[in-house]
């Protein structure tokens, strides 16, 4: 789990400076030459890093040039970190694998979601089990009662770890739009009259308690083959 948290470092701040390259990029387009803009603005987030790390500037009008020179560096950086980032990821894949197998078989769940890591502890660290960071409560999960006289509703739990919360976000958001059961389930609920922000929740609960035992057992099992464990 070391190992994976050490590897997840760097893999969300490649993430973070590749998302912030593409929106600098973005921001000199629209900003940047009548010329620039007809021909990146409508681009895809892939084809235009591609694009714009191909540029070739040539010289001419002062803004135009440095600014395709500016353009082609942010595309450079975006294609580099792209390469980084798989790089990582075909690093944790095995650790996650490995770890906890059968999370990966779960529709939505990828190595950035299914990664467990250590909370608080009870007893001598070598002989307590992990406590998962996907558990319904600290995950932010459980809900919060917000009823107000004949109004029967929860709203959001703004405690718990953050990280955790997002990825079952994450893995709510995928199954909503490509596992059948949870479509279904999102048109009944809808039906019903629940809002959207609502379902994600009741999903976000369910998902948790899916995932939950996965983790547990594989935090067992770390806990077996730790050096000095009982």
């Amino acid at each position: 789990m070391e190992a994976v948290r050490a590897l997840m470092v760097a893999k969300r701040s490649a993430r973070s400076e590749r998302t912030q390259a593409i929106n600098q990029a973005r921001a000199l387009i629209v900003t940047g030459p009548e010329d620039l803009r007809a021909r990146f603005a409508a681009h895809a987030t892939a084809d235009l890093v591609t694009e714009l790390a191909s540029l070739r500037p040539r010289p001419g009008a002062v803004v135009g040039y440095h600014t395709r020179i500016a353009l082609r560096e942010l595309g450079r950086r975006a294609e580099f970190l792209d390469g980084q980032i798989t790089c990582l990821d075909a690093l944790i894949m095995p650790l996650v694998t490995g770890h906890a197998p059968g999370l990966l078989a779960l529709h939505g769940v990828g190595t950035d979601t299914s990664r467990p890591a250590p909370g608080r502890r009870r007893g001598p660290p070598r002989t307590a089990p992990l406590r998962s960071r996907l558990g319904p409560t600290c995950a932010a999960a459980a809900p919060i009662p917000a009823s107000s006289g004949k109004t029967i509703r929860h709203r959001l739990n703004p405690a718990g770890d953050r990280q955790a919360n997002h990825a079952l976000w994450r893995i709510v958001i995928t199954r909503m739009s490509s596992h059948p059961p949870t479509r279904a389930y999102v048109e009944r609920r809808t039906a019903e009259g629940l809002t959207e922000t609502e379902i994600i929740r009741c999903l976000k609960r369910y998902v948790a308690r899916q995932v939950y035992p996965h983790l547990r057992a594989a935090c067992r099992l770390t806990a077996q083959l730790a050096p000095g464990a009982a």
